[in-house]
Order: C-alpha cells, then sequence, then structure tokens
C-alpha cells in the first residue's frame, strides 16, 4: 500500500508528468492517431521540463544573491521558503498530506463536472505544498486521520476550485483568452495587484510600450534588458558583501564583479529558457484539454503554474520582481523599527510572485498597476507569514514558513474557524463555503440562461 502510494505520490508531484499524462489523456478521448497521441505527450512533458529546467537556473542564480544580501546588509530573521518548510512537516505528516492530496485533486474534478468553474488544478508542486499545510492545521485540533483526510480534501478540492476562478476575469485580460487558468499559491497576491491596477493605473501605458531613445534601442529586447538589470542589482550587492567574503563562500575564488556578471547572465538565460517551454507546453496542452473537455468536464480550462503568463508581458515580469523586492525590504525595515519578527524578502518568492503581479497589474493598469501591484504584494508577502506563524505550531518557529498569499489566507481562515469553535466549526465552515459555490454556479447559471431568452 506504502509503495503504492508513493508511487502515486511521485506522479503527481512532477508537473512534468502530470500534464503530460493529461495531455495524452485529451488525445485519446480526441481519437487521434497514436502518432499525434505520442508527439503531443512528449512534447508536453519536454515543454514542462524546459520550463522547469529555466526556473531552476533562476533560483541557482538567486540563491547567492540573496546570501550576499543578508551578509551584506546584516539581516536575520525569518526567511519564507515552501520547500524548506514541506521538506520538513513531510517527515511527520507526509501520509496525511499525499491523501489530502488525492482527495482534493478527485473533489477539483468533481467540482469542474458538476458546477460552472470548470477549473482542473495543475500545479502538482504547489498543490503538494497546500495539502502539507492543512494537514499541519488540522492535525492540532484532535482529528482522526480519517477526518484529517476527508476535511482537508475537500478543503484543498474547494481551493484548486475557487482561486483560479476568482482570478479568470484578470487572466483573460492578461492571455487575451479563457484558454488557461493560472494555478499557484500567490493568486490572492495576483487579484490584489489586479485590482491596484485597475483602479489607480492606467492600462493605456502599457509596460510593453515603454519607449527607448534611438541610442538605448537594444533595451526592448528582454533578455538584454533582464541581463543588465541583475548584473547591475548583483554588483551593488557584492560589492556591500565585498571581494574577499563573495570569493571565499560563493564564487570559489572568482573575482567577485566577474562572479556577479556571470550570475546575472545566468538569470536571464533563465527566463529565456522558460519562455521557451511555456510556449511548447501550450501549442500541446490547450488542444488537448478539448478531448477532456468533450468527454469528461465540458468546457475544462487547465489552470497552469505561472510562468504561462510571463510571455504576455516581458518586461512586466522584471518590473514586478523589483518592485516585490523593494516593498520586501521595506517591509523588513518597519519590522524591524516596531519589534516585529523580521521577514527576510525570499527572492525566488519576489521573483514568482513579484513578477506575476507585475503581469496582472499591467493587464489592468499598465505600468503603474505593475509597479505598484506587485510593490504591494511584496508588502503582502512579507507581513501575513506572521501571522501565519502561530497556526502552524511549533514548526512555525523553525525560522522559516510558507512564502506564498495564498498560504496564509487558507491558514487563517482555517485557524480563524478553530478559535471559533474548534474542529466543528472548521468542518463547518468548509461545508459552508461548498455550499456557497454551488449555489453561486446554479444561481449564475440560471440568470444566463434567463438573459440568453
Amino acid at each position: 500500500m506504502n509503495g503504492l502510494l508513493s508511487f502515486l505520490l511521485d506522479i503527481v508531484t512532477q508537473p512534468a508528468v502530470l500534464v503530460s499524462l493529461i495531455s495524452i489523456l485529451g488525445s485519446v478521448l480526441q481519437k487521434n492517431s497514436l502518432s499525434q497521441t505520442i508527439t503531443s505527450g512528449i512534447k508536453t512533458f519536454v515543454g514542462f521540463l524546459i520550463l522547469q529546467a529555466g526556473a531552476g537556473v533562476i533560483e541557482n542564480s538567486l540563491a547567492p544573491f540573496s546570501e550576499m544580501f543578508q551578509y551584506a546588509f546584516n539581516t536575520q530573521g525569518l526567511v519564507p521558503n515552501n520547500e524548506a518548510v514541506v521538506g520538513v512537516a513531510l517527515n511527520e505528516f507526509g501520509t496525511n498530506t499525499a491523501l489530502i492530496m488525492m482527495v482534493g485533486m478527485i473533489t477539483n474534478v468533481i467540482i469542474a463536472r458538476i458546477t460552472k468553474y470548470k477549473y482542473i488544478y495543475l500545479s502538482g508542486h504547489v498543490m503538494l505544498y497546500m495539502a502539507c499545510l492543512i494537514a499541519i492545521i488540522l492535525q492540532q485540533f484532535n482529528m482522526t486521520n480519517m477526518m484529517i483526510v476527508a476535511v482537508g480534501g475537500l478543503a484543498l478540492g474547494l481551493y484548486n476550485t475557487i482561486f483560479p476562478a476568482f482570478l479568470q476575469p484578470f487572466t483573460r485580460k492578461v492571455t487575451g483568452t479563457d484558454d488557461i487558468a493560472v494555478a499557484h499559491t500567490g493568486n490572492f497576491g495576483y487579484l490584489i495587484s489586479a485590482l491596484i491596477g485597475k483602479y489607480v493605473g492606467d492600462k493605456e501605458k502599457s509596460t510593453e510600450d515603454i519607449s527607448f531613445p534611438k541610442g538605448l534601442s537594444f533595451l526592448r529586447d528582454s533578455t538584454v534588458s533582464v541581463a543588465l538589470t541583475m548584473i547591475i542589482s548583483y554588483i551593488i550587492v557584492a560589492l556591500f558583501a565585498g571581494n574577499e567574503w563573495v570569493s571565499e563562500n560563493l564564487s570559489n575564488g572568482t573575482n567577485y564583479i566577474v562572479f556577479s556578471i556571470i550570475e546575472g547572465g545566468k538569470f536571464s538565460g533563465g527566463v529565456y529558457v522558460i519562455l521557451a517551454g511555456v510556449r511548447m507546453l501550450l501549442q500541446e496542452i490547450v488542444p488537448a484539454f478539448q478531448g477532456i473537455s468533450e468527454k469528461v468536464v465540458p468546457g475544462a480550462i487547465p489552470a497552469l503554474d505561472v510562468p504561462t503568463v510571463f510571455p504576455f508581458a516581458q518586461n512586466a515580469v522584471l518590473i514586478g520582481f523589483i518592485s516585490s523586492f523593494l516593498g520586501g525590504i521595506i517591509s523588513m525595515v518597519i519590522q524591524g523599527s516596531f519589534g516585529l519578527p523580521i521577514v527576510i524578502p525570499g527572492v525566488i518568492a519576489h521573483f514568482m510572485c513579484g513578477a506575476t503581479s507585475g503581469v496582472f497589474g499591467n493587464a489592468t493598469g499598465g505600468r503603474r498597476g505593475a509597479v505598484l501591484g506587485a510593490f504591494i504584494q511584496g508588502i503582502l508577502i512579507s507581513f501575513v507569514p506572521i501571522i501565519l506563524m502561530p497556526l502552524m505550531g511549533q514548526l512555525g518557529f523553525s525560522g522559516s514558513t510558507f512564502a506564498d498569499a495564498d498560504y496564509s489566507v487558507v491558514g487563517i481562515f482555517l485557524g480563524g474557524l478553530s478559535q471559533i469553535g474548534g474542529q466543528n466549526a472548521i468542518i463547518g465552515g468548509i461545508v459552508a463555503v461548498l455550499v456557497i459555490v454551488l449555489l453561486m454556479s446554479y444561481f449564475s447559471g440560471k440568470k444566463e440562461i434567463s438573459e440568453s431568452k
């Protein structure tokens, strides 16, 4: 049993395998030829691996930047890092996490089948992290393991359906279609960014229309502009850290300026690779989902990881990252001034969430929306982890916590219910959310029918 569970968990937690299987299923349901089916599955698989490879290059490039930053400015505190928390938590909560994830995926498909919310959540890695958070919180309220899995799976299935749904009106503005949705644990922050852009920005002044003087026209190439921006950022931080420390701890003897130039270039290369992977992935997964829509979940929309929106506003990606990181730095100063726990800006979280916030802010509010939306999102993910920490029991004080906004939203929701009435309030609250989703789907469907008459 444990061997089978481990095998299934390995499949669903590997997004490349998961989306490839979905692509193959879609091709089979469309009765495509064996050749077309194999091609679709492999290209989807490889496209996602290319995307992940690019993300890996970026993460490896950002890691020394984060270390230099902490040393240069002598900062110590809480470091939000999803992988670090989950790595510790799975030792104790691994089985319940896996089962919650399985039940959550099934629940997501059932809700998509019977309601108008047709979003199928395909970001397996962040789904695992959210399942882990839910397991950690529910474990504290004397529930049986069976109850934890049932309640947690229902909660995860609702999350997998609702969060892509409430962001979809703005995702549509980004992509111009309803072909894909966004499945990431920063969706709440992207919603905030999009709303900020809508009300304080000017979408006519897009980040993608930034005009450069003739002598600087090379900056229109996103690969060049990203490389230059990151190289300059690396060099500034490296100057504060000093050549001796960088050479001994990070660069293996390479001069700190040369090291900074190389790492900044790697970052830009990683972004380029991500964009290439996204293009290949979308060419296969969107047509494949037509088969699933026809046979299993009519009208199904694949909800995918955030790099899928990066090609739609490449300048906003960099602007959003910088703005979010600046929000994290300012938040750190405020926290230190008021004696609060200090949340050190996690560079990877600020890149993924900040860049995506920039894209959504730009879609609704242009340049101003990209800057302000990502900046506020950066502040958000700097303060909500402080609220989440006590809800995570002993793990909440292990020096790290979950990074993205949705973890705190879900954690605070479950924790707040527990304060009201323990496990009964948690169960009642989750069931109430399910009823609300069903009623909203029913009445909005009736409204659409009446308007069409």
